[in-house]
């Protein structure tokens, strides 16, 4: 564990051999699951960086010096950090570049290129790089091709195949994968977001690596939706399904973003179900043939699996969430085509 952060020692040492050979890029797209620490990785390197008394190799700020104390109190002049809105479903081409020369001043292309106050660095740290638009790409675009002296940019994502490839082709890809579920059950207990340790464990089983998926998954509300969830999965019902995750997406509330999410785990108990149908169906044919056993549909289960993949990428493309759901239900009740047709979109 590096500074409070579980499961990523090998990022913290590719980090040390970069620095140790003076080879640090000036941009680097972190993607994985979210919920798995890439944010609080980006901040803790973002402080080791620019401690002015520490070796940078060694990735250990020394939390005593002006520029340690203005970090942790929030209000470091050589770092900035952007990230979506909460009323907003896309990056604002105003956090780049401003709207006016007052606001250019506050705004993080113009930021990163100052001389940097305390110490080498400056740095800044975009969160939720999903969600650029091609507007506020191209405004970051410049600042790709020609970075400042002295920069570093953290970009955060999810997915290198959800960047643009303007973006994805000027930054180092760094990979971080999900967390075991020991390490999510663990978090869970000593940050104490999850109070019973049964209910700990329990989601730290279905969470698929991720603390952000724990939490939701914590919630009594989501339990029950599950178990009845499950039961219409043995025998789907289009228009029931559609009906019953419709109504518990929008009980998330008002906000697109609040929607996604909660169908994201909604689609999400769908993978873990149809997963462990697939590994039984696998089980059984092993079984048949050696004597034993009956024949499993594995192809609906694959089918199935197929159209969660595909609900799953359209909602992550912000496709209108109404038209995700009917498609997905009716693809789960009629698995063998099951694939979401790119035309419905």
């Amino acid at each position: 564990m590096w500074h409070g952060i579980y499961g990523h020692d090998a990022i913290v040492e590719r980090f040390r051999r970069t620095l140790a050979t003076g080879r640090l890029a000036s941009t680097y797209l972190f993607v994985g699951p979210s919920g798995i620490g890439k944010r609080r990785f980006a901040l803790q390197l973002a402080h080791a960086l620019l401690c002015t008394e520490s070796d940078d190799a060694q990735l250990e700020p020394c939390r005593r010096c002006e520029s340690c104390r203005l970090f942790l109190s929030g209000s470091h002049p050589d770092l900035d950090v952007v990230g979506l809105r909460p009323d907003k479903s896309e990056l604002a081409i105003s956090q780049f570049v401003g709207y006016d020369d007052v606001l250019k001043q506050e705004a993080l292309c113009h930021r990163i290129a100052f001389k940097p106050f305390y110490g080498g660095r400056r740095i800044a740290i975009v969160d939720d790089a999903d969600h650029f638009n091609l507007p506020s790409a191209n405004c970051l675009l410049k600042t790709l091709e020609e970075p400042p002296p002295q920069s570093l940019l953290i970009l955060i994502g999810t997915s290198p195949s959800r960047q643009l490839p303007t973006i994805r082709s000027r930054a180092q890809l760094v990979r971080f994968q999900p967390l075991d579920t020991e390490t999510v059950e663990r978090i869970l207990v000593d940050e104490q977001l999850v109070t019973e340790p049964q209910t700990a464990g329990r989601a730290a089983e279905l969470s698929e690596g991720s603390v952000e998926r724990a939490v939701e998954l914590a919630d009594p509300e989501f339990w029950t939706f599950r178990e009845q969830l499950l039961r219409q999965f043995a025998a789907p019902s289009a228009v029931r399904l559609a009906r019953s995750v419709q109504a518990f997406v929008d009980e998330a509330g008002k906000e697109a973003a609040q929607k996604r999410g909660r169908l994201r785990t909604v689609v999400g108990f769908a993978i873990s179900y149809y997963r462990e149908r697939l590994a039984d169906a696998t089980d059984v044919h092993r079984d048949k043939r050696s004597g034993t056993g009956s024949d499993e549909p594995t192809e609906a289960i694959i089918g199935a699996l197929d159209a969660c993949l595909a609900a799953l990428e359209q909602t992550d493309r912000n496709a209108n969430l109404g038209i995700v759901i009917q498609h997905w239900s009716e693809s789960l009740a009629q698995p063998t085509t099951g694939q979401l047709s790119p035309n419905a979109f």
